[in-house]
């Protein structure tokens, strides 16, 4: 019995869809630089005439099929096949059938489209050749070049279970190149943050419900070290110190605490205790003064790791409060230092603000309205600018919600408000090598868009879209699908 068939409310958009259907003429065509076996089915029955070659690939979701190297490109929905992982590689789940006799997910329309289905053989061929790095006719397996340098961004999915999941993006061809699988067995835990460390060598992930941080090692995109935060809790915000010698994380919770790693043997040190809802995290350049808001109500911690320094801000200049009532306290969500650590901004997800501190005096600089429910921030290294999230916000896109605001740090000025076809936007990651940045939507509400195809993690796909570091606008029309629950992204090698 296989599992549940899954229709999608509209196929007009579906990368394997408009494929018309001509009478083919069979031929010998050239091996498209595949495995001889793989060749033979991908070849013969799907770079044909009609479908997934040169002449028209543009009209079955732009997925160009013809040669190993462009099945690496992608479609309009992003990743076709991902390396080592048939299970949420896109093309498997069109080419299997219910008459090829296969259990494993079936998405509409099945390819070939309006032909004969493949096999079981020939589906478990495909299948097994993805499971083993989906390897050129040469053993070369894709996006496995340049492993010291190649840049990545990593983007962490809040899915459950086997579904708890870093996709790894390879920032050339912007495509999903890998799935790394994290978490600890058995533990229900999800992942809500990852950082790299600004030499690129390593990235961290933190859990929601865990206790511990993970250390990925960025060449070979594998878990390479845990460290134990001694107790499972709402593990949060990561940030890495300049040097990348140590990390800080929050436990998000109203009794809440921080835990300091030592990046090299993955140690904590005690942990730092007396804190009510910690969650975005800043420090000073030698990372031995922190800035920690308080999700709910209007204060700011401002401290040192060894104690000899502990201060509590009012960033509305209010009474210092906690508070979870909607519009009465600003409820700072992120925190974000400049550069030159004058400054830093803070989104207010109550009062949907930003605010503008001074971080040699604490006080209030200015103040911005932004859109409903502001989330993230992200700074660009190439240009003056940071930019916001704002989850929940209106907007004029169908089938939509949520925008981007973008602001000159260095003039304190509102330059641009930026509406797409967002789906509940939250992380935001700035690959200022390729003057690019990402803006990526959840999509968790059961109300929202249906996606291009489902996939073994259930629920609804996410997804990321490219913008112009430059001009503010779309690099490409394509939304990028992935895992269910994309939260927080962040880029490999910064400036």
């Amino acid at each position: 019995m296989y599992r549940k068939l899954f229709l999608l409310a509209s196929i007009t958009v579906i990368f394997f869809y408009a494929c018309k259907h001509e009478v083919k003429t069979e031929v010998t065509p050239a091996d498209g630089n595949y495995p001889p076996e793989v060749s033979a089915i991908i070849m013969n029955k799907c770079a044909t005439a009609g479908c997934h070659n040169p002449q028209s690939y543009q009209n079955a979701g732009g997925l160009l099929l013809d040669t190993w190297e462009h099945m690496f490109n992608g479609g309009s929905n992003g990743a076709a096949v991902v390396a080592y992982s048939p299970d949420l590689s896109p093309l498997m789940y069109f080419i299997n059938t219910a008459q090829n006799g296969n259990t494993d997910l079936i998405n509409q329309p099945t390819m070939p489209y309006n032909g004969t289905p493949l096999s079981n053989t020939e589906y478990n061929t495909i299948k097994n050749w993805i499971a083993n790095g989906a390897p050129d006719k040469n053993g070369n397996v894709p996006f496995a070049s340049n492993p010291e340098t190649r840049q990545k961004m990593y983007l962490a999915c809040q899915g459950a279970g086997p579904c708890r999941l870093v996709a790894v993006i390879d920032a050339d061809k912007k495509v999903v190149m890998r799935y790394i699988k994290i978490g600890e067995p058995g533990i229900s835990e999800v992942a809500h943050n990852i950082r790299v460390a600004p030499d690129g060598r390593y990235a961290y992930v933190g859990f929601i419900g865990g206790r511990y941080v993970e250390k990925i090692d960025t060449r070979t995109d594998s878990i390479v070290a845990t460290a134990d935060l001694g107790v499972t809790a709402q593990w949060s915000v990561i940030n890495v110190a300049a040097d990348g010698a140590s990390l800080m994380i929050s436990n998000w919770s109203g009794t809440g605490s921080l835990a300091i790693v030592h990046t090299a043997t993955m140690t904590t040190d005690p942990l730092l205790n007396g804190f009510s809802w910690p969650h975005g995290i800043a420090s000073n350049p030698t990372f031995d003064t922190f800035y920690v808001p308080s999700q709910y109500g209007n204060t700011l911690y401002k401290f040192t790791q060894d104690g000899t320094y502990f201060k509590t801000i009012s960033i509305d200049g209010q009474a210092l409060t906690v508070s979870t009532i909607k519009n009465v306290t600003p409820d700072p969500h992120d925190i974000l230092m400049l550069p030159d650590h004058s400054k830093y901004f803070l989104t207010c997800e109550n009062t949907n603000q930003v605010r503008v501190m001074d971080a040699y005096a604490d006080t209030v600089i200015k103040v911005f309205t932004v859109g409903i429910f502001p989330q993230e921030l992200a700074i660009s290294k190439t240009k003056p600018y940071i930019f916001v999230s704002c989850q929940e916000d209106t907007s004029a896109y169908p089938l939509s919600r949520g925008s981007v605001y973008v602001f000159d740090y260095q003039q304190l000025s509102f330059v641009k408000r930026i509406d797409a076809s967002f789906f509940q936007p939250h992380g935001i990651g700035i690959d200022d090598q390729n003057n690019a940045f990402y803006v990526v939507s959840r999509n968790f509400d059961p109300n929202g868009p249906a996606p291009h195809h489902s996939s073994e993690c259930g629920n609804k796909n996410g997804w990321y879209q490219l913008f112009d570091l430059t001009t503010l606008t779309p690099l490409t029309n394509r939304r990028y699908e992935v895992t269910p629950d994309p939260y927080f992204i962040d880029p490999r090698f910064k400036p």
